[in-house]
């Protein structure tokens, strides 16, 4: 919480009590006093409470009580009285504290700013401003993963994500909604990409021992400032999109990595048909059977060679070559040659692409 919230309290209470009182952290520093020579100095009787285990302690003319907030102590109060009076003063104080405490955790606390952030509903000149009253780290390399499963009530992931990375005020995890999880997460300096690829790992596998459930991350590139947190989410976005149409094969999906997928979904709906139009004539994509598709397929992920993929595929070499033949036939296209196999494996992207796209937007 921002210590002008508690000075400005204490500067209220003390036109009411004529008594010198204030608050320190716990560290047993002063951050808030009626008396302002003493802000920023270590008070030895709140030090002294803070070593013990006494919520109140009565030393050198002065009474202090711990401040606790959900069963934490946050603050120590003190007031320079001795009596009965002390105690009613320093509850009230501590009412206070708490109250305004609670409301701003609600309003302002660490994690919804970060999701803020991310989200982009902070401008760029309030983050840094804010980041300091908070304790957050402006400059630090950051990279924001989401987490994807198939279930429809995602509360254990989060648990999950949130045990793996318990490190408040450094990683944040963010439940989107039943089904998408965020971790923002801080890194070293030194790590690297292995650094940040191997954390999405552990993610995936103890997600799948746990639950038993399958899921997918999605990794945005680093963020150097708080600022850039919110690119290196809408990228991990785009890697999951991408990923769900292009990679469906793949449980890690990295921004830096889309590959063809990344061009091809950036293009407009409009520049996608007309580029099939001008590959397949019309009704001749649809005319392939699940046979032919399944060939073309494994000879594309046999890098056109027709040895292995007969081999895999349980058919003679023959049997193989009379496929391709008859695809050339209906297509026009002959995927031994390289140039024809690339007009056919983008046109099957893009296909793919529109159909995602439309049934997106039907939803």
């Amino acid at each position: 919480m921002s210590t002008s919230k508690l000075q400005k309290m204490v500067s209220r209470i003390k036109k009411i009590i004529d008594v010198e009182f204030g608050v320190t952290d716990k560290s047993g520093t002063v951050i808030a006093c009626s008396t302002d020579d003493m802000e920023g100095q270590m008070f030895t009787p709140c030090v002294e409470l803070l070593q013990s285990n006494k919520r109140v302690i009565v030393e050198e003319e002065y009474t202090c009580k711990r401040v606790e907030v959900q069963n934490k102590t946050e603050y120590v109060m003190f007031v320079k009285m001795e009596d009965k009076l002390a105690l009613k003063y320093l509850d009230l104080i501590s009412i206070n504290i708490e109250n305004i405490r609670l409301l701003y955790d609600e309003r302002y606390d660490k994690t919804n700013f970060m999701k803020s952030i991310m989200i982009g509903n902070v401008m760029s000149g309030d983050i840094h401003i804010r980041s300091k009253d908070l304790g957050i780290k402006y400059e630090a390399k950051r990279v924001v993963y989401l987490i994807k499963t198939n279930v429809s009530n995602d509360i254990y992931t989060y648990n999950i994500v949130k045990s793996l990375f318990p490190q408040a005020g450094k990683d944040f995890v963010i439940l989107l909604d039943d089904e998408r999880t965020v971790l923002i997460k801080e890194f070293k300096k030194t790590d690297d990409k292995e650094e940040v690829y191997k954390k999405a790992r552990i993610i995936i596998d103890t997600i799948n021992s746990e639950l038993m459930i399958a899921a997918s991350v999605s990794v945005g590139t680093i963020a150097e400032t708080l600022g850039d947190v919110a690119k290196s989410y809408k990228e991990s976005q785009i890697a999951m999109e991408v990923g769900e149409i292009f990679e469906t094969d793949k449980v890690i999906i990295d921004y830096n990595n889309l590959g063809i997928g990344r061009l091809i979904y950036q293009l407009p709906a409009t520049l996608c048909r007309l580029f099939l139009n001008e590959v397949f004539k019309e009704g001749t994509y649809e005319a392939i059977d699940s046979e032919a598709m399944m060939t073309i397929q494994k000879f594309f992920e046999n890098n056109l060679n027709v040895s292995e993929t007969s081999r895999q595929l349980f058919i003679h070499r023959n049997t193989l070559v009379y496929r391709l033949d008859k695809i050339q036939k209906m297509t026009g296209m002959d995927l031994r040659v390289f140039d024809d196999a690339i007009y056919f494996k983008v046109a099957m992207m893009v296909k793919k692409y529109l159909e995602k796209s439309m049934a997106r937007n039907d939803f």
